[in-house]
């Protein structure tokens, strides 16, 4: 554990502790050179010793100091320093995901959509730059001030997994994905399904599994069906359950491909909650074999061994498709799945060990369908997840085991078919038939009832622009056009809406609108410097950006207020995207330390206050027998205190021990019985003597033979005096030694 005050780098002067996991130990520091404040994650030793993982480590962190966004927590260097190899960050001020749900409970729907688009954005551009989390959990996401959702550790997870993963668990177990859990192969789809993990507990405030012991959970992760969302709380969105159900599938190939198709439909359902969100059907662990439907082979079995296909339009696998519900299987196929030999059966099958089952007209016959591959890359029309049935029961029953022999028959029978037409065209145009005129007559009924025949309308949306026009054209229209506008939610060349709705039948000369997206709307970032941060998010919000603050010191512009934004003034950006705003704090308070002033003198301590750029508050005194006098006592604010400079400081001096006082009262009389002073007036003084000095109590002048005595003095340090008198005349002369006394002395303390 780093002390406060230790300097880094020569450059980082660490000021405390944030926190601290398994690997690292996280510090508030200040970079004395750019003079902000930042976050320093400092690796533990056991780390640190291991080079392997140290050139790791430094390789990963360098690639995530790449990644600049919003939802991003900023890499700004890596360092060594005297053995010890830290990251330096942004400084978020918040609390993790995993603080904010345990403080407030299971988030609301439209709070837990927001965070997880704005997590699924941070994971967006991540993958974008080739860099995959692997540790996605509550723990790693912050939750900032303002409620921006900062995403944390890109890069850490994937030097630690080589090398420690079997002894410290990197990737927390409850978020970890199957294939990461078999310590297989993970990519963005391993991200996502982590997100899907982290949205279960948002929106249920509980993980979906728990064991007694890590590997315990890691096979649930493998094996076991989650509890839907809503059967524990039904007032979660249908769609957003769906959602979750989708990002959490076992197998990556059934997720979302693409945090960008995880963001549409999260979109989709923020913006309408009742909105139908088609999720992929669950797996069957270890199914060698993609199983149809009923209907899919029947038109295998009655349509494709007579029927030719095209290959149709490549559509990428995203949120987009799966709005279409429209199930079209792959034409491009079925040839390939007819003409299959069973000793291929086994060849696209690369998960568990399979028995192989015996040549009984079932699975391993020769007519058996060969396995299409799990394997769907961006050139498949239609997700798996929404084209076929899971269920494996005793459909394939359904299956005519000598298909292939059928599909022969089927095509010597059109082969029949098609030469009796012939005969009979040619035979009705030559006239060799009487029933020709009947035939016509016959053949225009049918075509005028063609004609007229309406045709069932087709889900487009989602749909690029070229595989709707093919869908349109297989179906039969031929009146329709396409129009273009700005859509901040659908990509650019893919259906936003049509004019006619899904199912409904219509002629096909009805003229159709298919609306297609051009992408967002480019516009010019307006100049919102020296706005309030309120005003300025709703300027930039009203203009069609999706703006979020970020805070930070500045010596002109005065807090509260905007200093800039990011993109600049002036730039163009497309409608939707995220613009960030900088607001200012104001001046950057420096703090300093107060020093000790106990036993300094008044000047040494005035100095010392001076020097460490503070003021010198009151200076009062007081009497102390423990300090001398002169030094100064206590002060005003404890030795060590962190304080903003030029902050006052009073303290208090030592008088030393305090001193008593007294008074003296002299009372009585003088007399003298010379006759030659009886009658003349003379001036009698009276003084008390001690260690201080002589000090006069009393004087008076009369005339008389006897003279009385009466006064008191206060202040006097002692209380063991001696009296004494003086007598003069008025010519000066002294006469004390003709006069007696018989005067009284009595002290008291003041």
């Amino acid at each position: 554990m780093l002390k406060p005050g230790t300097i880094l780098d020569d450059r980082y002067e660490i000021i405390d502790v944030v926190g601290t996991g398994g690997m690292s130990t996280v510090y508030r520091a200040k970079d004395e050179r750019l003079k902000r404040f930042v976050a320093i994650k400092v690796l533990k030793s056991d780390y640190s010793s291991d080079q392997n993982f140290v050139s790791k480590f430094r390789a990963e962190a360098q690639s995530s100091a790449g990644l600049t966004h919003p939802n991003i927590v900023s890499v700004y260097d890596v360092c060594e320093d005297d053995g010890r190899y830290f990251i330096v960050m942004e400084l978020v001020e918040g609390i993790t995901l995993k603080e904010f749900i345990n403080l407030n409970g299971r988030l609301n729907m439209q709070q837990a959509l927001d965070f997880s688009i704005q997590i699924a954005s941070g994971l967006e551009a991540a993958h974008e730059h080739h860099v995959i989390h692997r540790d996605i959990k509550p723990q790693n996401i912050i939750v900032s001030k303002s409620g921006n959702i900062k995403v944390t550790d890109f890069g850490i997870a994937k030097a630690a997994t080589s090398t420690t993963m079997s002894t410290t668990g990197i990737g927390s177990v409850h978020y970890i994905s199957p294939e990461q859990a078999r310590g297989g192969y993970s990519d963005e789809r391993s991200d996502i399904y982590s997100l899907g993990i982290t949205m279960y507990e948002m929106v249920t405030g509980r993980v979906p599994f728990e064991g007694d012991t890590n590997v315990a959970i890691a096979l649930m992760h493998i094996q076991n069906d989650m509890i839907p969302p809503r059967q524990l709380y039904p007032d979660i969105f249908p769609s957003f359950e769906k959602i979750i159900l989708k990002a959490t599938q076992k197998k990556p190939e059934r997720r979302y491909l693409t945090a960008a198709a995880l963001i549409a439909d999260l979109n989709r359902v923020k913006d309408n909650p009742n909105i139908d969100i088609i999720v992929a059907p669950p797996t069957i662990p270890g199914g060698p074999t993609q199983q149809f439907t009923r209907e899919q082979m029947e038109q295998i079995k009655n349509g494709s061994a007579i029927k030719g296909y095209e290959p149709e339009e490549p559509v990428r696998n995203d949120a987009s498709q799966l709005a279409s519900s429209e199930v079209r299987p792959d034409r491009s196929r079925i040839d390939e799945l007819l003409n299959q030999k069973d000793e291929d059966f086994y060849d696209d099958y690369d998960d568990e060990p399979f028995d192989r089952p015996k040549s009984n007209g079932s699975r391993g016959s020769k007519g058996g369908i060969k396995r299409v591959s799990d394997e769907y890359d961006d050139d498949d029309r239609y997700s798996k997840d929404s084209r076929y049935d899971d269920e494996y029961d005793d459909d394939e029953e359904d299956v005519d085991p000598k298909l292939e022999k059928a599909v022969m028959i089927g095509g010597i029978a059109a082969a029949i078919i098609i030469a009796v037409l012939v005969f009979a065209f040619v035979g009705n145009a030559m006239g060799w038939f009487s029933f020709g005129k009947k035939n016509k007559s016959t053949t225009e009924s049918t075509v005028t009832t063609e004609e007229v025949k309406n045709i069932k309308m087709m889900n487009l949306v989602g749909l690029s622009q070229k595989a709707a026009e093919k869908d349109l054209k297989e179906a039969g229209f031929k009146n329709y056009k396409f129009v273009e506008q700005n859509s901040v939610d659908v990509r650019e060349g893919y259906v936003i809406s049509q004019n006619v709705e899904e199912g409904k039948e219509i002629p096909k000369d009805t003229e159709l609108i298919i609306t297609v997206s051009v992408g967002a709307e480019e516009l010019t970032v307006s100049d919102v410097k020296g706005m309030d941060e309120d005003e300025a998010y709703t300027v930039l919000e009203k203009q069609g950006f999706k703006p979020t603050r970020s805070y930070k010191f500045d010596d002109e512009i005065e807090d509260g207020k905007v200093i800039s934004t990011d993109p600049k003034a002036g730039s163009s950006l497309k409608a939707g995207e995220s613009i960030v705003i900088y607001v200012s704090q104001g001046k950057e308070e420096k703090t300093v330390a107060v020093p000790d002033l106990s036993g300094l003198s008044e000047a040494t301590a005035k100095g010392n206050l001076e020097s460490n750029k503070l003021k010198v508050g009151n200076v009062t005194y007081e009497f102390n027998s423990d300090v001398d006098a002169g030094l100064v006592i206590r002060q005003s604010v404890s030795a060590g205190t962190e304080v903003k400079e030029g902050t006052s400081v009073d303290f208090v001096i030592s008088n030393g021990p305090e001193k008593k006082t007294y008074k003296v009262k002299v009372s009585g009389s003088i007399s003298t019985k010379d006759e030659d002073l009886i009658g003349v007036t003379v001036t009698v003084r009276v003084y008390i003597n001690d260690s201080e000095g002589t000090h006069e109590v009393y004087s008076t002048t009369e005339a008389g033979d006897s003279i009385e005595v009466g006064g008191a003095l206060g202040g006097l340090a002692n209380n063991n005096g001696t009296v004494s008198y003086t007598v003069t005349t008025a010519d000066g002369m002294d006469v004390s030694s003709s006069y007696s006394n018989s005067l009284t002395v009595n002290y008291e303390e003041e």
